[in-house]
């Protein structure tokens, strides 16, 4: 490796480690804003996530530009295109965490839905842990903490279900909550969707790191959603 190389490369870690640290934050103030009700807080992360944008373009640019220039070997070539998907993942969990906080604006001129906003809080903590471990394995060059979140992503899936159904049965029960309702399990989509990204980084960080694929399914449960629920929703 050559020393511009060697450099360029430790400038797109870095890059990337820091488009981490705003995207892991974007998540917490997005639950925060949910839990809170804080409008300013869901105001400035809807404004804030345009950085993010900004950033996985440019980190994009200059992988492909150092790819084209140096034609690494094997394991820089794993690392560069690693830069690529990670800085993509990170900022899609940037776009889910500002609908996150759009549907707090819209929940904050409703009344709480005291017991529920805490299992919102309670699996968005679960889920920024999740994201944080990756991102310090990556941080540390260290692919075990990453391993360690892909074995536990069902445990995202657990929580996940259980609110789903917990807000269903509220929505049925009391049908003035449906519209609140509704915005919760939006919310609650977009955090288990976060909680996969994270997922998707272990797994990009096990190639970029030894090169070989995960081998098997991720570790998941079986949930059918009922019929009209889509993973798209």
């Amino acid at each position: 490796m050559t020393r511009s190389l060697a450099a360029e490369l430790r400038q797109l870690t870095a890059e990337v480690i820091r488009m981490g640290g705003l995207a892991e934050a974007q998540v917490v103030d997005a639950v925060d804003a949910v839990v809170r009700r804080d409008v300013p807080l869901a105001q400035a992360l809807i404004i804030r996530d345009l950085r993010l944008d900004t950033m996985q373009t440019e980190v994009e640019r200059r992988a492909l530009a150092l790819i084209g220039r140096h034609h690494p070997g094997e394991a820089d070539l794993r690392r560069a295109i690693s830069t690529l998907k990670l800085a993509m993942n990170l900022e899609r969990c940037g776009d889910l965490a500002r609908n996150i906080a759009k549907r707090s604006l819209v929940l904050s001129a409703g009344e709480p839905l005291l017991p529920l906003t805490g299992a919102i809080e309670r699996l968005g903590r679960l889920v920024s842990s999740r994201l944080r471990e990756v991102l310090d394995a990556y941080s540390a060059g260290d692919v075990e903490p990453a391993l360690d979140v892909w074995r536990r992503d069902g445990e995202v899936d657990e929580h996940y279900e259980s609110l789903f159904r917990e807000l269903l049965s509220m929505m049925s029960t009391y049908p003035d909550s449906v519209a609140a309702g509704a915005h919760l399990l939006f919310v609650a989509k977009n955090l288990e969707r976060i909680g996969d990204h994270a997922t998707n980084i272990a797994e990009i960080l096990h190639f970029q790191m030894t090169g070989e694929e995960l081998v098997g399914e991720r570790p998941k449960i079986s949930f059918q959603a009922p019929q009209g629920e889509t993973a798209s929703s």
